[in-house]
């Protein structure tokens, strides 16, 4: 049975909530004394480097997101792309091109042409139309719905200058990095 009109989908009040809450607790502690293995601080430091992020940064993502990153949403903002500038500069484009085993996938806003920056950059791995600014929740999530595909949303990071940073929230997406924190510029 569905809520209806008015409902604000409070907690559930049906038998066992108590013992739910309580795991949940319990859970959520221990995961906070949890201590990882050397050996899984290690392949979590590989696969950092293989995604070009910091350690910090990588460790965010996995906890907020509960997932590795499968993929990276680029914005044509923090690819610096604009009316007739349709290529990334060298040294971006040699980070993208380190990125081993996630999609690179850019999101340029109009007037830039999807076919002309998915012509000019082999190092990414798709080019879509990007969400328009200022644009409903709805409307976001179905623009970001053709770019990701197949991929899980929660495995996937936008890369923006801060005004995309509600597209995480809007598509239920992994985790959002400044073009600084990605770029160092």
């Amino acid at each position: 049975m569905s809520a209806g009109i008015g409902h604000n989908n409070g907690p559930a009040m049906d038998a066992g909530r108590t013992w739910r809450v309580h795991a949940w607790r319990r859970a959520k502690a221990n995961m906070s004394s949890a201590r990882l293995s050397p050996t899984t601080v290690k392949r979590h430091v590989a696969r950092a480097k293989e995604l070009g992020l910091s350690y910090r940064d990588y460790a965010m993502i996995q906890s907020s997101a509960g997932r590795d990153v499968c993929g990276f949403l680029f914005s044509s903002n923090a690819l610096d792309l604009a009316f007739g500038r349709h290529r990334v500069s060298q040294p971006k484009e040699a980070k993208l091109e380190a990125i081993r085993h996630a999609m690179r996938i850019a999101l340029v806003h109009a007037p830039l042409s999807v076919e002309a920056v998915a012509e000019a950059n082999a190092a990414l791995d798709a080019v879509h139309r990007a969400p328009r600014f200022l644009t409903s929740f709805p409307e976001i999530r179905e623009a970001l719905s053709q770019a990701q595909g197949k991929l899980p949303a929660n495995g996937l990071v936008v890369v923006g200058t801060g005004m995309e940073a509600e597209w995480v929230s809007a598509a239920r997406l992994g985790a959002f990095l400044t073009t600084e924190q990605y770029f160092g510029t």
